[in-house]
């Protein structure tokens, strides 16, 4: 199938996007909102496949791939590793796999993410789903679940949040704009949530008993 080789010669020749007609649903929400737990539901309910930028980025690495070498050199570094690839790894993934929707997670993480997705792939989502949660509450959550872990004190957590709020808040004022954020509470129990999330997922059609 292609490679990230044959994706970036697409590219240069100005033919870069992706030729599947798929459906596509970004998932945001900022560390301990329990998107990882609804993405696990909606794929379970709803037949999506769900792609996380970070697992692709982690998988690559593992390959051993001349690809997966040069990202893993990037992240040692310290550096960003580029849109373009991440973007790729994603374009790559939707190709190769038999289903035609989607759910990206965790990405994009800013508005140069945002542009460069778009450009690159030609797609644009369906919609963004936004679990929307309280920096006290995913505070609360990510220090009970993660009794013992070094990286989790309250700072880095802070730090993180912050991160979070700075990138994606204008990723989500732009579809915002668009019409095309469906936000969810994600402060409520898990099955509360997932009640709200499935309403989104429900085309209005079947909806209403006929």
């Amino acid at each position: 199938m292609g490679t990230v080789v044959d994706a970036a010669n697409k590219e240069a020749n100005g033919i870069a996007h992706t030729n599947k007609k798929v459906t596509v649903v970004f998932v945001l929400g900022g560390p301990g909102s329990g998107k990882g737990t609804q993405c696990a539901n909606i794929v379970q309910h709803f037949g999506y496949t769900h792609l996380s930028a970070g697992d692709l980025l982690r998988a690559e690495i593992k390959s051993g791939s001349e690809n997966g070498t040069m990202i893993q050199n990037m992240i040692k570094e310290g550096k960003i590793v580029p849109s373009e690839v991440t973007i790729k790894l994603l374009q790559r993934a939707i190709e190769e796999n038999g289903n035609d929707k989607f759910l990206i997670d965790g990405f994009p993480r800013n508005e140069e993410n945002r542009a460069a997705f778009e450009a690159v792939t030609g797609i644009e989502p369906e919609f963004v789903l936004f679990f929307d949660c309280p920096e006290e509450e995913m505070e609360n959550r990510l220090l009970s679940r993660n009794q013992g872990r070094e990286d989790d004190n309250i700072e880095t957590i802070r730090k993180r949040f912050r991160v979070y709020m700075e990138s994606s808040v204008p990723v989500i004022e732009y579809y915002n704009a668009k019409g095309k954020v469906r936000k969810i509470d994600a402060a409520r129990p898990i099955e509360e949530v997932f009640e709200a999330v499935k309403a989104v997922f429900t085309p209005p059609s079947d909806k209403v008993a006929a």
